[in-house]
């Protein structure tokens, strides 16, 4: 049965995947990796750009993201993409925009029909 709990076995054939999901499913991940892809930010205003996202959960955020080397900090404290891994990253998720926006409708539908679902079952 597949989860996406990294693999003791880093051999598996399914451990990278496995390890990307349970990376990219931290809250905030995708959500500072699509900021950064068009280019560098501080980070006081990449914390505006995140909205509801606190300064601490950014700074561990950001933290995660370049020890596994997809950010890089500048001695000038902005943030950005590292070259190669981390903007192949910021490319999937350009894939991944232009798939959601194609989708648009049947998302957000799907996630207000849910939403409202669950609220119907905590009554």
């Amino acid at each position: 049965m597949r989860s996406a709990t990294v693999a003791n076995d880093a051999d598996e054939p399914e451990a990278g995947i496995y390890a990307a999901m349970d990376l990219l499913g931290q809250r905030w991940i995708l959500r500072v990796i699509w900021e950064l892809e068009p280019g560098p930010l501080g980070f006081l205003e990449l914390r505006r750009r995140m909205g509801n996202c606190s300064s601490s959960m950014l700074a561990d955020r950001l933290a995660t993201l370049t020890q596994v080397g997809l950010v890089d900090k500048h001695l000038d404290k902005s943030y950005e993409l590292t070259p190669g891994r981390g903007t192949e990253l910021g490319a999937v998720l350009e894939n991944l925009w232009q798939w959601a926006d194609a989708n648009a409708t049947r998302l957000t539908g799907a996630l207000r029909s849910e939403a409202g679902e669950n609220a119907r079952r905590r009554r």
